[in-house]
């Protein structure tokens, strides 16, 4: 693993143990890395909508977690400035539906990412468009 690797892990880590929405849709990171983030979640009976397919809101947690985990990698406080979202096809209860983001742009303040959204079948889901804005300061206490 590479310096910025574990980087991006440890900001990860420390991120995901504070994040209730997060455990409460127990999400996976699948991987991380500079600028970037993989997040896996398993749809179930309590995330859909009363026609039976995953609810937007659930897609878009996803998709914002992952987006979160990937701006904070580089060890600089990010939050969203603005996020938007395309529905593609629905999930449904049983779905793995797993999230990557990537950085498009970083730059000293703010950054634009792209995560998209498949199920297990490698089928897209949605596409996710996040705006961050960097505050400053240190995810980490100490870089390690």
């Amino acid at each position: 693993m590479t310096p910025q690797q574990q980087l991006a892990w440890q900001c990860a880590e420390k991120m995901y143990s504070q994040d209730g929405c997060s455990n409460l849709l127990s999400l996976k990171i699948e991987q991380m890395d500079q600028g970037s983030a993989t997040v896996s979640m398993t749809v179930t009976r309590d995330m859909l909508n009363g026609f039976e397919t995953c609810h937007g809101g659930m897609i878009f947690s996803l998709a914002d977690s992952a987006f979160a985990f990937a701006c904070n990698s580089e060890n600089q406080v990010a939050v969203a400035a603005g996020c938007s979202i395309e529905y593609v096809r629905p999930g449904r209860a049983g779905d793995t539906l797993t999230a990557v983001a990537q950085a498009r742009s970083q730059g000293k303040v703010t950054g634009t990412y792209d995560i998209e959204i498949t199920n297990q079948d490698g089928k897209l889901v949605a596409l996710f468009r996040g705006k961050a804005h960097r505050l400053g300061r240190l995810v980490l206490e100490e870089t390690p």
